[in-house]
């Protein structure tokens, strides 16, 4: 009879868990995910601690970097950081904007480890814009970014088209527009030496109110250069200079003719 005989039964070592290889790797992968976390948050190096302002002449550079101040404090996990990865570039320029209506234009970029590089423009004035007895700085986009006097020495745009009140930064006048109303006052200023006290605005017209009182009626929709032409022929041929000041108005809005008015 054949003995059976049955090897002995080893029983494995485990291997240590710190042997492991795919641990060590997801400790270290850990570890290093920590340190660049805390390193782009949280190292002093890369808080923002400088904001370099150019363009600015009227602008109030302390409020302008308080403002962005204000954009960068915030919270991670329950911890304060300024860290420079973490500045919301589009929002600070956003919230410039809202705050500053003289500013036309913002641009911000990180200046690394810890500067931010602040350039504006700011909006130039064209014309002062009346409505009721506010006066308003207003630039070439027909955009009002501050309050003024009417003393100031600027020609002088009456708003009758809008219903106050008006708001600082908001669009009172298309671009197009407005463009054609100072052109048309610089062109009887310069070439037809009417001085003009004030330009007044309709939807769909505009007058020149001369410094003799009378006014001069245009229409934006039809070539401004011939209503032009046609009140250059009227004053030369049918109102001697010594009459002008007795004026109502002429009109220059329709066709070819060019009537007027005494008072």
């Amino acid at each position: 009879m054949k003995k059976h005989f049955h090897k002995p039964y080893r029983i494995k070592k485990r291997k240590s868990i710190f042997r492991n290889k795919i641990f060590l790797f997801s400790v270290l992968a850990f570890i290093l995910a920590g340190a660049l976390f805390y390193t782009l948050f949280f190292l002093d190096n890369f808080q923002v601690k400088k904001i370099i302002i150019a363009g600015e002449s009227k602008t109030s550079k302390e409020k302008l970097e308080s403002t962005i101040e204000n954009n960068l404090g915030g919270k991670l996990f329950f911890f304060r950081t300024k860290s420079i990865f973490l500045a919301d570039i589009n929002n600070i320029e956003n919230d410039v904007l809202s705050n500053f209506p003289q500013i036309a234009e913002v641009e911000i970029k990180r200046r690394y480890p810890d500067t931010l590089s602040v350039v504006i423009a700011e909006r130039e004035e064209v014309a002062a814009w009346g409505l009721e007895e506010a006066y308003f700085l207003v630039d070439d986009e027909g955009i009002i970014f501050e309050e003024c006097l009417p003393e100031i020495k600027l020609i002088k745009i009456v708003d009758k088209k809008n219903t106050p009140p008006l708001a600082l930064g908001k669009k009172v006048i298309e671009k197009d527009y407005l463009g054609k109303v100072l052109e048309t006052e610089n062109k009887l200023t310069d070439d037809l030496k009417i001085e003009i006290g004030e330009m007044i605005i309709f939807a769909n017209e505009f007058r020149a109110k001369t410094a003799e009182g009378w006014e001069i009626y245009f229409t934006p929709k039809e070539d401004l250069d011939w209503q032009l032409t046609k009140l250059d022929l009227v004053l030369e041929k049918e109102i001697p200079p010594e009459r002008r000041k007795d004026l109502e108005y002429i009109e220059l809005r329709f066709g070819n003719f060019a009537p007027y008015k005494y008072k």
